[in-house]
């Protein structure tokens, strides 16, 4: 009876290293993809736009593909990827499909870290990025911290979207609390994207500026709120 529970065991582990390094060579395949093509683009949205465009109507799944790939591969700067699709398909079509996009990534995520835990994390993330996320778990307010970090511009969304899966938070409800808060910094992009794509440049140029920012006091603040999480951990720690 043991040795058919140790064998069982051992298979189950043998299945698990061979899935997780399927998901590594993949995930590996696909990044070299994402980063060649991100040089290729440069910070040029108009041949973002282009690119996209060529493959015609099937164009939306590409996009769709890309704005997945984006979550997955942080390299990939999402506004850039949002101003694209807002140039491509007008602010309401690409507005759509940059938080389908995120959201089809965004549960990915979530269900790969339930499955694989925090070395799955840490084949894209630092284990010290993570660390200094560890306080969001302890928080007794965790859906309003995590709502307040997604919705604030300049956070690193993508980071805290490999984080929060560590946390007590459901999928669900994290789907729900960080689509929610995401929709601003999305929509100010595409409409941006919609702008210079209807030759309103000098609106365009406006609303990058305004959103620049404030994404600049969203960093400060973010910055402000992990130095007062880690004045308050070395403080418990010296008590």
């Amino acid at each position: 009876m043991k040795n058919e529970r140790f064998k069982t065991k051992t298979a189950k582990r043998i299945i698990g290293l061979l899935s997780l390094a399927a998901v590594i060579v993949v995930f590996g395949l696909v990044s070299y993809f994402a980063i060649y093509k991100f040089f290729v683009f440069g910070t040029d949205a108009q041949s973002f736009e282009n690119f996209i465009k060529g493959y015609g109507w099937y164009g939306r799944f590409v996009a769709l593909g890309i704005q997945v790939l984006q979550v997955f591969v942080a390299i990939i700067p999402g506004e850039f990827v949002e101003v694209g699709l807002g140039l491509a398909f007008g602010f309401v079509e690409g507005t759509i499909l940059c938080l389908l996009g995120v959201g089809l990534a965004s549960w990915i995520i979530f269900l790969l870290v339930k499955k694989w835990g925090v070395k799955f994390v840490e084949l894209f993330i630092s284990r010290d990025k993570i660390d200094s996320l560890r306080f969001i778990n302890s928080e007794k307010k965790l859906n309003t911290l995590v709502f307040v970090l997604f919705l604030i511009p300049g956070t690193p969304k993508d980071l805290l979207t490999y984080f929060v899966p560590l946390t007590r938070m459901k999928v669900s409800e994290f789907l729900l609390i960080s689509m929610f808060a995401r929709i601003p910094s999305v929509v100010s992009s595409t409409i941006g994207g919609d702008f210079f794509g209807n030759g309103k440049y000098l609106e365009g140029i406006l609303l990058f500026l305004i959103t620049g920012a404030i994404s600049l006091l969203g960093i400060i603040l973010y910055r402000k709120i992990l130095a007062k999480h880690r004045e308050r951990k070395a403080k418990k720690e010296d008590a």
